[in-house]
């Protein structure tokens, strides 16, 4: 049913990146998966760039909802099935932004938005949505996640 949501919304989900760094794209302990910050990547190269401005908002929540899908790939190359996912715990959101930028939920939402989509009320977390000034490979915005499975 959440595969079937997430094509009935035109997602098609994408081989997930190779991580950039010395760590693991997914950790599973007990109940919980975390995914590793996850850029806007698509076909091996990061879809948008640059620092985040009043301006450019809307490019940066495209940004955003790349990374969510990205946590979706990530999940499902991890569990297989995207069934066993039973809460979206949380999200941490870091936005490349200009030091007067101040709309940094806005930016998030749009990840929020589409977990919310994708598994309604399962989809609703915690969260945090912070400016930084710098992403790895300029990147507007990267997003990790906490996640619940099934037992």
């Amino acid at each position: 049913m959440i595969e079937e949501k997430i094509k009935q919304i035109g997602i098609k989900l994408p081989t997930p990146p190779n991580p950039a760094g010395s760590y693991i794209p997914v950790v599973k302990t007990g109940n919980l998966v975390y995914v590793s910050g996850q850029i806007p990547m698509e076909d091996g190269k990061v879809s948008y760039t640059g620092k985040v401005t009043d301006e450019n908002i809307e490019m940066a929540q495209k940004a955003a909802r790349i990374c969510a899908i990205n946590i979706l790939a990530q999940l499902k190359k991890e569990l297989g099935d995207l069934e066993k996912i039973s809460k979206i715990v949380r999200l941490s959101g870091f936005v490349n932004s200009v030091p007067e930028f101040t709309q940094h939920p806005k930016v998030i939402n749009a990840a929020s938005d589409l977990f919310y989509e994708i598994f309604g009320e399962n989809g609703k977390h915690s969260r945090i949505a912070v400016g930084v000034s710098s992403l790895p490979l300029n990147s507007m915005t990267e997003i990790d996640a906490i996640v619940e499975i099934k037992n």
